[in-house]
């Protein structure tokens, strides 16, 4: 019998859509309607949900397996703005699960580019009420009422279920989130809106009554692991820290018992492992690349291959009921 094959460092091709506010780039997505294709290797052409189907917890890892089968828990996209992105909102894992029979659509974003005048819309300056909202949407006076943050590159923020949010001006966000296509439209600033960017069924009515409609609170993650990367997310869903490569380092299956989806900002990193058959190889990753390492590939060494190398890494972390599930229980 012929040795089973084992995966390998899956590189993604970009699937680009087109709205006139800018464009949305998915990175990584399992998604049915956008559905992530492996470039190169002996896996090539294959879909990411047809390599769930096939290798299941050998791509995810157990535990993460057990929580969300053959789905891969998250995605990460690409989204330059060039105007007004259209405010959106996405509702928690429960009202996902037994609404939609899906999962929720916690998030991320990390800025990588911003001019002076561009801002993040997150929630609102003051308290409203839905009948207000509903209102204001209709005329345009909730505008006012919309918390503008000004950012710059560097800039990360947890998007959390209720939050209304989008963004204005010239920048770039790289999102990460939970694997879920429930984005609400709320508000497209009076322009018309592309047919193929929300579900028509996804109405502004069905998320009035988990919209937060209180003012505004920053989420922020905080700390450093043993590696001194800075956690940007610690959720159940997922994690998110951000690595500013000096030297290599050696990750194991040990320091987290999941997938590892690695996404260049700047510089050139490589993810060198062992195959066998094939020996060393490096899977190199240039500014603005991903890449997916399986669970499976659970001895590997990530290590810069210039001298000014920041990576993001996301997993979704197998935390023990009795371990801490939140910055405020880590005590960071």
């Amino acid at each position: 019998m012929a040795q089973e094959k084992k995966l390998y460092p899956l590189r993604l091709i970009d699937l680009q859509d087109t709205y006139g506010w800018g464009t949305d780039t998915f990175k990584l997505a399992d998604l049915g309607y956008r559905d992530s294709i492996v470039s190169d290797g002996w896996l090539a052409a294959n879909s990411l949900s047809d390599i769930m189907e096939t290798y299941m917890d050998r791509v995810t890892g157990d535990h993460v397996f057990q929580v969300y089968g053959r789905q891969f828990p998250v995605q990460l996209r690409l989204i330059r703005c060039e105007g007004k992105m259209p405010l959106r909102v996405h509702p928690d894992d429960e009202i996902a699960s037994q609404r939609y029979d899906a999962l929720g659509r916690e998030k991320l974003w990390y800025v990588t580019k911003a001019s002076a005048d561009a801002r993040l819309c997150l929630g609102w300056t003051q308290k409203i009420d839905a009948s207000e909202l509903f209102a204001g949407l209709q005329d345009g006076s909730i505008e006012p009422k919309i918390n503008m943050v000004p950012v710059k590159a560097g800039d990360a923020v947890r998007i959390g279920p209720g939050t209304v949010h989008g963004a204005v001006g010239s920048l770039e966000i790289v999102e990460v989130s939970e694997s879920s296509a429930l984005d609400f439209c709320v508000y497209p600033w009076g322009q018309p809106l592309s047919p193929d960017e929300f579900d028509d069924a996804l109405t502004l009515i069905d998320a009035l009554d988990f919209i937060d409609y209180g003012p505004y609170k920053p989420a922020e993650a905080s700390g450093a692991d043993k590696h001194g990367a800075k956690f940007l997310a610690d959720l159940p869903q997922f994690t998110v820290r951000k690595f500013d490569l000096r030297d290599p380092l050696h990750i194991t299956g040990g320091d987290h018992n999941s997938y590892a989806v690695y996404h260049c900002l700047y510089g050139k990193a490589a993810v060198r492992v062992e195959l066998e058959g094939l020996g060393k190889l490096d899977y190199k990753l240039e500014a603005g690349q991903t890449l997916l390492v399986p669970a499976e590939v659970d001895d590997f060494i990530l290590a810069p291959l210039a001298q000014t190398t920041s990576v993001l890494e996301v997993m979704t972390e197998y935390k023990p009921l009795d371990e801490p599930q939140n910055d405020d229980e880590r005590g960071e």
